[in-house]
């Protein structure tokens, strides 16, 4: 495909997922809008281009106006926009879950846009967390707006400024115990951050046409590995060469302690994460995924050594000597 004056815009394009997306787009040629409230957060996106190729753009994410303003003229519109938490009594997750997707998907449709992606959650359909009942909300009003969207819903996403593993990395440099929230039970299915990126796309870039047509379907994306809590605290004391102790913390009190934690600018925890847990989030055996993109995803032994080992004592020097 000659991508040659092709212009895709991106929500969400200074986040860990929607850099990725700016950068691979880029890289195939397009002209990137990367729709934002402060255009010089983006500044740092453009050496991954051309000059003249990444153009931060000023985005009013309540004024549907300013919206479409984002996406015309655009070929392709990816969404990257999610919030982990919200203050309390906010309506944050609403609007950043559902609200906002419906205005960036009616204004796909009134500019002729020919491919919308948005990127949801796995492992939302049974759970009762606000977060989970907002994505699945945010699915459902993109795909009425607009009919051949494609949703895609990654498990726990990680790279080296993931906000997951280097959280629990981070904690264990100063913490003597980790907690295991309900025991440690909850599987993941942790995808890297540069997989979900592929997986964007091959959304916008498989034929229209055949079984391939991603258009108007959701996609579940999983790692080769599905995991639970408490094995996933075992890879960071392996990748780190810090041992430290589990605590089994059953759900009520976690919410107890997630009352205090909320409070912090950046929670360590909140009460809707905790029941966030309590579901699984892995790709259900009947759904479309990776394969069905052409996608390979890669391991976690591929990638986390590669930003967790400067948790080490000595950091990435030590990290070595035990390679």
């Amino acid at each position: 495909m000659n991508t040659n004056n092709k212009i895709a815009t991106v929500f969400g394009g200074t986040g860990f997922v929607g850099r990725q997306v700016v950068r691979e787009l880029a890289q195939r040629g397009f002209t990137v809008k990367v729709a934002t409230r402060v255009p010089e957060s983006a500044y740092f996106l453009k050496p991954h281009g051309v000059v003249g190729q990444i153009v931060p753009f000023t985005c009013n994410y309540k004024d549907e106006n300013s919206i479409k303003e984002a996406v015309a003229g655009s070929t392709y519109v990816v969404n990257c926009i999610g919030i982990l938490f919200e203050r309390r009594r906010g309506k944050r997750f609403w609007f950043a879950h559902s609200d906002l997707p419906e205005m960036i998907a009616k204004a796909c449709k009134k500019e002729n846009v020919e491919r919308f992606v948005h990127i949801s959650a796995l492992g939302i359909e049974g759970s009762k967390s606000k977060y989970a009942k907002t994505k699945l909300a945010g699915e459902s009003v993109v795909s009425k707006a607009f009919k051949p969207a494609t949703i895609l819903r990654p498990s726990v996403i990680f790279g080296e400024d993931d906000n997951f593993f280097n959280k629990f990395a981070e904690l264990a440099r100063f913490s003597p115990v980790l907690p295991l929230i309900g025991g440690g039970r909850t599987k993941f299915q942790p995808v890297y951050v540069a997989d979900v990126a592929d997986a964007v796309m091959a959304a916008l870039m498989l034929p229209a046409r055949g079984e391939k047509n991603p258009q108007g379907k959701i996609f579940e994306l999983g790692g080769p590995e599905i995991v639970t809590f408490k094995e996933i605290y075992q890879r960071l004391f392996e990748y780190t060469g810090r041992t430290r102790k589990l605590i089994s913390l059953p759900w009520w009190l976690a919410k107890i302690d997630a009352v205090f934690l909320e409070l912090l600018p950046n929670p360590l925890l909140t009460r809707d994460q905790v029941e966030l847990l309590r579901t699984d989030c892995v790709v259900s055996k009947k759904a479309q995924g990776f394969d069905d993109l052409d996608v390979q995803p890669q391991a976690m032994g591929m990638i986390l050594p590669r930003y967790l080992g400067h948790y080490r004592a000595g950091g990435h020097f030590s990290a070595a000597k035990h390679a």
